[in-house]
């Protein structure tokens, strides 16, 4: 769960710093924006790397992508199926709570800084941050 939520954690935040970049100027934008759950509106606004908002919005990242990890390992455990299989899934269902079911103080605020394309994008690079360190982490076990 470690490593497999830490690999979706850093090749998702990377995939979302790197677009928001075309939109904003600035790799920071995507995980200050994150930071709107400790700081508010303010947060979306911000666009240069600090420790208020970059770190404290990539921390929140990096606890959500362990969450949405502990499922993606549990599923492998019960059924069995593919870590490349499974990690689409467990995106996707990542996607929908965090765009359909989260009121919108909840959201990861990526939304204010990335097309849909992006978003997209973004949640592709976390099911292949999952798979990847499933796969990992069975082979150093």
């Amino acid at each position: 769960m470690l490593l497999s939520g830490s690999l979706a954690s850093v090749a998702s935040i990377a995939a979302a710093s790197v677009l928001a970049r075309r939109q904003t100027g600035s790799v920071a934008s995507a995980p200050n924006a994150t930071s709107h759950w400790l700081w508010g509106e303010p947060a979306m606004h911000r666009h240069r790397m600090d420790l208020r908002h970059t770190l404290a919005g990539y921390a929140i990242h990096h606890a959500s992508s362990l969450f949405w990890a502990t499922f993606h390992e549990a599923g492998l455990e019960r059924t069995r199926v593919a870590p490349s299989r499974l990690a689409p899934a467990v995106a996707a269902m990542a996607l929908v709570v965090d765009y359909g079911v989260a009121t919108r103080r909840l959201t990861p605020g990526f939304e204010r800084h990335l097309s849909r394309t992006g978003l997209a994008v973004v949640y592709a690079a976390f099911a292949g941050g999952l798979a990847l360190g499933s796969r990992l982490a069975r082979r150093l076990e």
